[in-house]
């Protein structure tokens, strides 16, 4: 039995360049976290938008049990690399690398 496919998940925000990372180090020479697109907008929706998790549900077009498992993931990814000197690279499933 496969499981099941993933939703497609409304995303409005842009990513503002490639990578975050810490200033004065190359990033060829930092871990590399990936943060994907749909973990930016559930953090710009909840964190900065102030939506409660119900609400960007809707706006993504997920449940709220959805938005829930990504901002924790997406916050855990954003604080690993804030407080261990890592990259942040954004991740966008729809391009072609």
């Amino acid at each position: 039995m496969s499981p099941r496919p993933k939703k497609i998940r409304r995303c409005q925000g842009e990513f503002c360049g490639r990578a975050f990372k810490p200033t004065g180090t190359p990033l060829s020479e930092l871990k590399q976290i990936n943060l994907h697109r749909d973990e930016l907008e559930a953090l710009r929706l909840c964190d900065s938008e102030a939506m409660t998790q119900e609400e960007a549900g809707r706006s993504m077009g997920v449940s709220r049990g959805t938005i829930q498992r990504i901002i924790t993931v997406a916050r855990r990814k954003t604080a690993q690399a804030l407080t261990e000197g890592h990259a942040l690279v954004f991740v966008d499933e729809d391009e072609k690398v």
